[in-house]
C-alpha cells in the first residue's frame, strides 16, 4: 500500500505531528504503541494507515482487530478505511443487529481488519466466525472506556483468545488511571501529545448561562434561538432527561433529533444522519455522542446536566473544535449549581438578548429510500434517480449514505414535498421502492 496514494485520494496535504509519529512507531518498531492525543486529532487515520500498510493482501483473514466501546465508532472506522481505498478488505461487528447477519458478511468479504465491540467480537470468536490465529495487531480505540469496569471481563476473555498477537495499539484523548496486565503491553512506546495541551483548545471559548428556577428547559430554548440555525449538541446525563428534553424543544419549534443508547440502531441511525447532514440543527443526547463521532462543524455544545468528571467534559467538547476550528461551550446552570472545579480557562458570562428569533429552519430535510447496495443501488444511482424523477437539481441535495438494504438522503428542505409528490410510484432502476421522511 503506498500511503503517499492513499493521502491524495483523501486529499490530504499533510498528516499532522501526531499522525507522523505514529506512523514511525507503527511502521518502524516492533514496540506496542500508546497514543495520547487531544480529540479531533485524526487518531483514526493515525492508526489506519500504519496497520493497513502492514496487512498482507494475499491473505484472507483478519490481521489486525480493532476494539472500540460503541457501535457508532466502529462504523465510522470501518468507512475511513474503506475510503482510504487501498485494497484493504473490513468489516464492523456490533450489537442492536443478528450475529448470524454479521457471519454472513464476515463469510463473503472474508476481512483482513474487523472492527467491533468486546462482546460482540468474543462472541464471533467463540463461535469461530472470526479466526483468531491470524490476528497479529490489537487495537483499542478509546482504550480508557474500553478497559472500564464494564469492558473488563469482556477485555479480559478477548485477549485470550489471541493466541498469535503480537503486538498492540492503544489511542485516546484522555488516560486510564492504569492498564491492566491482561493486556500484557510489552516495551510499550507512549507517544503523549497531550502533555502541553490545554484542557481544551483555546480555540474554544466557554461561557455560563443562569437559569433562575431549576426546570432550564425554558432557558435552554431561550439559548438555542440565540444560535440561530448554527449546529449545537445538548449534553444530559441519563436517558429520560433526553426525551423529555428532545420532546419540549421540538413542540417549541426546534428541529431536534436526540440520540442514547436506549434507542434502536436504526433509530439512532436516523438521528445521526439528519443531525450531521443539516436535516436538523440540534442533537440532544447522553454522554454516548462524547465519543467517536465525526460531525464535522458542530458550533456549540451546550452542557445542561453537568459533566460527571473532567474526563467526560474534555470528550464532550471534543466534538466542537475539530481540527483547528473555533467552537463554543456553554453551561447552563440552575440556581443551585456551580461551575465544576476541573474547568481550566476563562469563563464568560453569556447575555441573551432581550429579543430573539423564533427557532431556526433547518435548511435540508432526510428521506429513506428503500432499497440499497445488496439492490445494486448506488449513490450515483440515487442522484439520477432523485434529478429524473423528483426534479431536483445537483445543487439541492446533500449528503447521500447508501447501506445494504436502504439508503439515506439530505434534501432541500424546501423541495420535499414536490419531491414526495414527484417519485410516488416511480422506480429506481426498474424497480419500484418506499421513498419516504426521516422525522
Amino acid at each position: 500500500m503506498d500511503i503517499d496514494k492513499v493521502l491524495e485520494k483523501l486529499r490530504i496535504k499533510e498528516l499532522n505531528n501526531m499522525q507522523q509519529a505514529a506512523c514511525k512507531a507503527i511502521l518502524g518498531t516492533n514496540d506496542d504503541i500508546v497514543i495520547l492525543s487531544p480529540t479531533g486529532s485524526g487518531k483514526t487515520l493515525a492508526y489506519l494507515l500504519p496497520s493497513a500498510h502492514l496487512v498482507d493482501e494475499t491473505k484472507c483473514q483478519v490481521q489486525v482487530l480493532v476494539v472500540v466501546p460503541g457501535r457508532e465508532l466502529a462504523l465510522q472506522s470501518s468507512n475511513v478505511l474503506k475510503s482510504m481505498a487501498c485494497g484493504v478488505r473490513s468489516a464492523s461487528c456490533y450489537g442492536g443487529r443478528t450475529a448470524m447477519e454479521e457471519h454472513r458478511t464476515l463469510k463473503q468479504v472474508m476481512p483482513q481488519v474487523v472492527f467491533g465491540t468486546p462482546g460482540r467480537l468474543n462472541d464471533h470468536l467463540q463461535k469461530g466466525n472470526i479466526s483468531p490465529y491470524g490476528v497479529r495487531m490489537l487495537v483499542i480505540d478509546e482504550f480508557d472506556k474500553c478497559l472500564e469496569m464494564g469492558f473488563h471481563d469482556e477485555m479480559a476473555r478477548l485477549v485470550r483468545r489471541l493466541p498469535g498477537l503480537q503486538r498492540r495499539v492503544l489511542l485516546s484523548a484522555t488516560d486510564a488511571a492504569a492498564i491492566p496486565d491482561f493486556i500484557n503491553l510489552e516495551s510499550a512506546r507512549r507517544l503523549d501529545f497531550l502533555s502541553d495541551e490545554e484542557q481544551v483548545p483555546s480555540r474554544v471559548t466557554i461561557y455560563e448561562v443562569r437559569s433562575a428556577i431549576n426546570d432550564k428547559l425554558e432557558e435552554l430554548s431561550r439559548l438555542l434561538q440565540s444560535f440561530g440555525n448554527k449546529s449545537s449538541i445538548v449534553f444530559l446525563n441519563y436517558r429520560d432527561a433526553v426525551e423529555r428534553t428532545a420532546n419540549y424543544l421540538l413542540s417549541e419549534g426546534f428541529a431536534v433529533s436526540h440520540f442514547h443508547g436506549g434507542m434502536e440502531q436504526k433509530q439512532r441511525e436516523a438521528s445521526l444522519y439528519r443531525f450531521s447532514n443539516g436535516s436538523s440543527n440540534i442533537l440532544v443526547s447522553t454522554d454516548l455522542a462524547s465519543r467517536g463521532l465525526d460531525i464535522p462543524d458542530v458550533d456549540n455544545i451546550v452542557h445542561y446536566h453537568l459533566p460527571l468528571g473532567e474526563d467526560g467534559y474534555i470528550h464532550r467538547v471534543g466534538r466542537t473544535a475539530r481540527w483547528q476550528a473555533t467552537g463554543r461551550t456553554f453551561f447552563v446552570l440552575g440556581p443551585n449549581e456551580q461551575m465544576p472545579d476541573f474547568i481550566e480557562g476563562d469563563v464568560e458570562n453569556y447575555e441573551l438578548p432581550a429579543e430573539l428569533p423564533p427557532p431556526a429552519e433547518p435548511r435540508m430535510a432526510t428521506i429513506y429510500i428503500g432499497k440499497g447496495k445488496k439492490d445494486k443501488i448506488s449513490r450515483g444511482d440515487i442522484v439520477g434517480f432523485l434529478c429524473k424523477k423528483g426534479g431536483l437539481q445537483p445543487d439541492e441535495i446533500g449528503r447521500i449514505d447508501v447501506n445494504d438494504r436502504y439508503a439515506y438522503a439530505a434534501i432541500a428542505k424546501g423541495k420535499l414535498r414536490e419531491l414526495l409528490q414527484n417519485v410516488r410510484g416511480e422506480k429506481i432502476k426498474g424497480v419500484k421502492t418506499v421513498v419516504e421522511l426521516v422525522r
